[in-house]
């Protein structure tokens, strides 16, 4: 079986208006990822929209800035455990659009 592509991946975090997960499973969800680097200007890829972050940002943010950490798993060799990972999550642990 192949590995996951980027839109397989998109397709499972975005199902049933989902819009990402919540703060404390994407915390979870960004220490899955591989190669995670701090330079001069911070976290690359940039963290996920917690904390301060999560009432200042809109749904569409929250989509690309997860989109960026999907595409991240894909181009480090993490698509197959990211997704085994997204599969099990249960559904209250989604921010859902309008929610």
């Amino acid at each position: 079986m192949p590995f996951p592509a980027l839109d397989d991946l998109l397709a499972l975090a975005t199902q049933e208006g989902r819009v990402c997960p919540k703060q404390h499973a994407w915390t979870a969800l960004y220490e899955l990822l591989p190669d995670v680097r701090h330079d001069t200007y911070g976290f690359i890829p940039a963290p996920p929209l917690v904390a301060e972050f999560w009432d200042r940002t809109g749904d569409e943010d929250k989509r690309e800035r997860l989109r960026e950490h999907l595409a991240w798993a894909v181009a480090h060799g993490a698509a197959a455990k990211v997704h085994a990972w997204l599969a099990l999550m249960p559904a209250d642990a989604w921010h859902r659009e309008g929610a």
